[in-house]
C-alpha cells in the first residue's frame, strides 16, 4: 500500500520523453534530494504537464531514488534530471483526455492556502507531496475518463476534519424540546 502520494510536474517536452519510455522511469531535479530520498517503492505519482496545466497520467514507483548517467530528460533552467525512480504505468490518458486542472484544482485541499485564482502557484516547482483524497479524487476522475461509462469508482473517504456538517441543523447533541420545556410540534 502507498504511504506517499505525489505530483511530478514536468513540462510537455519531458512529459513526452517519459512517455516514449513507457512510464517505466521517471527522472527527478537535484534540488529537490530530500524530496526525492522520502520517495520509496509503492508510493504513487501523478504527472502534471506545467505549460498545459493538464494532469496526464498516473504511476506507482517501483524503487526508491538511484543516480543515473545518462541524460535522457531536456534540463528546466540550469537544472536537470540526475536522479530516478522505477516506475509502473498507472493511468495514462491521451493527449485528447489530459484533464484541465482548471476543473479539479478548486477542489483539493493541497491549494486551499493559495488564493482560489492563484491555485497554478501550488503546482510551482518539480515534486510537491499530496494529500491521499487529493491524489484519489484526480485519478478517479482520470479513470472515469479512460474507463468510459461502465467504469465504477472506488469509494471516496473524506480527511478528517474536512467532513461536512449535518444539514439537519446538528440534532445530534442537543436535548429534546419538551426537555426544555418547549412544545412538540405536534403537541
Amino acid at each position: 500500500m502507498a504511504s506517499n502520494f505525489w505530483m511530478m510536474i514536468n513540462n510537455e517536452e519531458n512529459f513526452r520523453i517519459t512517455r516514449g519510455r513507457g512510464f517505466t522511469l521517471l527522472g527527478l531535479k537535484a534540488q529537490h534530494r530530500r524530496k526525492v530520498q522520502r520517495i520509496s517503492e509503492g508510493d504513487r505519482v501523478l504527472l502534471y504537464i506545467s505549460h498545459l496545466r493538464r494532469f496526464a497520467a498516473t504511476a506507482t514507483a517501483m524503487s526508491s531514488f538511484y543516480e543515473g548517467e545518462e541524460p535522457i530528460w531536456v534540463n528546466e533552467g540550469s537544472t536537470g534530471f540526475p536522479y530516478h525512480i522505477k516506475l509502473k504505468p498507472g493511468v495514462i490518458l491521451d493527449d485528447h483526455q489530459f484533464i484541465d486542472a482548471n476543473l479539479l484544482a478548486p477542489r483539493l485541499e493541497y491549494v486551499k492556502r493559495w488564493n482560489p485564482e492563484d491555485w497554478y502557484m501550488a503546482f510551482q516547482g518539480n515534486l510537491h507531496l499530496l494529500p491521499k483524497n487529493d491524489f484519489t479524487l484526480i485519478e478517479e476522475e482520470m479513470k472515469k475518463i479512460h474507463f468510459g461509462k461502465g467504469y465504477v469508482p472506488a469509494d471516496f473517504t473524506p480527511a478528517l476534519g474536512n467532513q461536512r456538517r449535518r444539514r439537519s441543523g446538528g440534532r445530534r447533541n442537543r436535548p429534546a424540546r419538551a426537555e426544555q420545556g418547549q412544545p412538540t410540534p405536534n403537541a
